[in-house]
């Protein structure tokens, strides 16, 4: 039985303070500008809404406002064909007069472009509130002025919502019935068995239609009768009741071969199913309950269709998203073996929904018939006894829910609306599987996202139009060799490729952004794209882990270490990073147990060049913090201080999260600069930002990760360091443990790179120390500021 409403709401509403730990940001965010997007834009011709690619997949036809245009898929800059379908005045006249506007919506909209044989497409469109459908000759590119009733097959108004399949030359769609918008239908158009939902509120109530797609029961797509096609919407619960409408997210199942019931549901579907898709993540009460498109990936190396949804939240004003993913047997699972709701009288007047725990009729309501439903003498929907016609009338809606894959989310997003999505199967270098997702947004902008280890990574962030434009309606072109997105708005059609692996100028640029399209060529020194016919194919690098140590790095530099003049051999090996402009940043670090004052130098030797930094580190001890009976106290450092020390200890995560845009070093800031802007720093730092991160023999403590995890610094994490003759006094952090009268010492960790001059970056007590005086450190750059250099491509 369905969760109370209640626990319903209280995770709704729980979804303004749990959104933002589960929200992952683009890596990179690629402005309209960067990047080679081809365009359509129609003068006077607006909504581009509807996007449909031929069968062979070299031509994209785009239904508009009174136009269909036929396009290059390999280039949609490129307009092949038009065709206009325009109101007449007379219409608009009349569409006025119903209080309907005469400039936006007494027009009409193109909202259905099915394919209708090998030569035409079936088009419907509003018409001025009026809807009409027609043939479109792809030939001459012409209407063929066979006008047809629209009603039941597309919107009268262009603001309700709809949807549509041509299944075998008959079209499946879900609409408004009426002007108002106020009777909802599910219908199959055929010539000899025109079916269609029934009007009541248990089948469909205020729905919002989103999508519908057959699922073939044969893989060869060949028609087997038992072929099912598939609607999914949301629509106002009857199951849980509130003070105000609460949307729920349906799948709805109807079978290609019903042909209604001979005396009851004549006429009607007597297949229709519907029942709940679950999008949440329980841990975190986060409920997504609004459905706003849907795409079924079908690909080579799956066993059957998997569901991908795009969904928000019905209270969602902050802004959050999620991508559910189904599989297709989870939802025939529940239509074929799931549990029944029914309704009941309460106290007389009052009708609530529960499971339905009685008999259920034979043969099975709601059930396809199949080959073995025809072996028994069930030839046909018709044959159906009146028993199973008026349980599935009456019980439309399944009690158990369609659950996702992994039980949870594949991607959630803060601070954006989904609006809709497009997936596709890539094989990486290693022959891992990987399903990319592409998401609109309501701000004009594509997401790359993939799913990495059980965490969503989004790779790219592509602002699509120069205007914020919500993105309306997306198209993926698969084909072998060339794969593009197509995307729809009011104001055109944007044509972008699936991967901008060339604009990753470096190996470990490359290999950081972990996109399975992208890998490293050493012998072209480029990025390469995987999927393209004439990309090499040897001695690549990709590493989808993010792990940059295939990629080559300059052999010639080389860090000395010294304290008061004695060279040490204690820093970690140099780390390196190659810069958009391909030359390098080099990194070394340096830890050491310190009992006193002491002068480290540091000196960088390379064909480039020499340089050589110093810092003075002064001990002081100030005074015993407590008795030796009670818990020392935890002395805080400076707010900013704090985050900047978090900062150098965690920064592994943040160069995973923030691309460096400017091939300059970054200017040095104040320390009370906010650094949230490092992804994957906050998620580290946030549970305790005051805390003094404490560094010891290698090991990060309060924070995860082995020290390859943050020993690699990326240059912008650096713009918060003291800058040159800086001086800074830095308080340690005291262990809970009892005070006593030893202090073995202190740890110092120092950091070397070509960005600037050495840094110091914390200290604290040595591991065994129980107790200790309160210390301080405090540390001084040296003569005079050394001019950071790069070393060169």
């Amino acid at each position: 039985m369905c969760a109370p409403v209640g626990g319903l709401l209280a995770a709704l509403a729980m979804v303004l303070g749990m959104a933002v730990a589960f929200a992952p940001k683009p890596r990179i965010t690629w402005e309209h500008r960067e990047v080679h997007l081809e365009k359509f834009h129609e003068p006077g011709i607006f909504n581009y809404s509807v996007l449909l690619l031929s069968e062979d997949k070299t031509t994209l036809y785009v239904g508009a406002r009174e136009a269909v245009f036929a396009l290059s898929a390999h280039n949609v800059s490129e307009k092949q064909h038009e065709a206009y379908w325009k109101v007449s005045e007379d219409k608009k006249a009349k569409c006025a007069e119903k209080g309907k506007s005469r400039q936006t919506e007494c027009l009409n909209y193109i909202r259905v472009l099915q394919p209708l044989g090998p030569g035409a497409l079936y088009v419907c469109g509003t018409n001025a509130f009026q809807p009409a459908c027609d043939h479109l000759d792809l030939t001459s590119f012409r209407f063929l002025g066979r006008r047809e009733d629209g009603k039941g097959r597309c919107p009268f108004d262009p603001a309700q919502s709809y949807t549509s399949v041509m299944v075998d030359g008959e079209l499946y769609s879900g609409t408004s019935y009426n002007f108002l918008g106020s009777e909802p239908i599910i219908s199959r158009n055929s010539s000899h068995s025109p079916l269609r939902t029934e009007y009541a509120i248990p089948w469909l109530n205020e729905p919002s239609f989103v999508f519908a797609d057959v699922m073939r029961e044969r893989p060869d797509g060949l028609d087997s009768g038992d072929d099912r096609v598939y609607f999914f919407f949301t629509e106002v619960s009857v199951e849980y009741e509130f003070v105000f409408k609460l949307m729920i997210p349906r799948v709805a199942r109807v079978c290609k071969g019903d042909q209604g019931g001979l005396r009851t549901l004549q006429k009607k579907w007597t297949s229709f199913l519907k029942a709940r898709l679950i999008c949440s993540r329980p841990d975190s009460n986060l409920v997504f309950n609004v459905l706003q498109d849907v795409f079924v990936l079908r690909a080579e190396g799956l066993k059957e269709p998997v569901i991908y949804g795009v969904f928000t939240p019905q209270l969602n004003n902050v802004g959050l998203s999620a991508v559910c993913a189904y599989h297709l047997s989870a939802a025939e699972e529940v239509f074929s073996r799931g549990k029944y709701m029914q309704s009941t009288t309460v106290e007389q007047s009052h009708t609530k929904w529960v499971r339905y725990n009685g008999a259920v009729p034979t043969p099975r309501p709601g059930a396809c018939i199949t080959r073995e439903a025809r072996a028994a003498n069930l030839s046909s929907s018709l044959s159906l006894p009146d028993k199973t016609l008026q349980f599935v009338k009456d019980h439309p809606l399944m009690d158990s829910s369609v659950t996702p894959i992994d039980n949870r989310p594949r991607l959630i997003r803060s601070d954006v609306n989904y609006t809709q999505v497009v997936v596709d199967r890539t094989w990486a270098l290693d022959g891992t599987p990987y399903d990319v997702m592409f998401v609109g947004t309501d701000q004009g902008t594509l997401h790359k996202a993939v799913s990495l280890e059980n965490e969503a990574h989004i790779i790219e962030e592509t602002r699509l139009f120069q205007d914020l434009e919500p993105v309306q309606t997306l198209l993926l072109n698969s084909q072998k060799g060339r794969k593009f997105v197509y995307a729809g708005s009011s104001s055109g059609v944007v044509q972008a490729p699936v991967a901008f692996c060339e604009k990753h100028a470096t190996c470990e640029d490359c290999v950081l952004a972990r996109d399975p399209y992208c890998a490293w060529s050493p012998a072209s020194q480029a990025c390469v794209a995987l999927h393209l016919p004439d990309s090499p194919s040897r001695d690549l690098i990709q590493r989808m882990s993010g792990d940059t140590a295939g990629c080559p790095s300059p052999a010639d530099i080389h860090f000395i270490w010294e304290k008061n003049g004695r060279e040490l051999e204690t820093c970690v090996p140099t780390q390196t990073h190659a810069l958009l402009d391909g030359r390098t940043h080099a990194l070394s670090w340096l830890q050491d147990a310190v009992g006193a004052s002491a002068e480290y130098r540091c000196s960088i030797v390379s064909s480039a060049g020499n340089r050589t930094s110093r810092v003075r580190v002064t001990v002081m001890r100030l005074g015993k913090w407590c008795p030796s009976t009670s818990t020392p106290p935890v002395t805080h450092p400076p707010r900013a201080h704090a985050r900047q020390v978090a900062l150098r200890v965690s920064v592994g995560r943040c160069w995973e999260g923030r691309h460096l845009r400017a091939p300059k070093a970054p200017a040095l800031a104040s320390h009370g600069e906010d650094l949230a802007g490092c992804t994957g720093l906050a998620r580290k730092v946030s549970p305790a930002p005051r805390r003094f991160a404490s560094v010891s023999a290698g090991s990060v403590h309060g924070l995860p990760g082995p020290p390859s995890a943050w020993s690699t610094l990326m240059p912008q994490c650096l713009q918060a360091w003291p800058g040159p003759g800086h001086r800074e006094a830095c308080p340690f952090l005291s262990s809970e443990r009892p005070c006593s009268t030893s202090c073995p010492g202190l740890f110092l960790e120092l950091s070397c790179h070509t960005w600037d001059r050495l840094a110091w970056c914390g200290a604290r007590r040595g591991p065994g120390a129980t107790c200790c005086f309160q210390p301080a450190l405090e540390a001084e750059h040296l003569g005079e500021a050394v001019p950071a250099f790069l070393l060169p491509a």
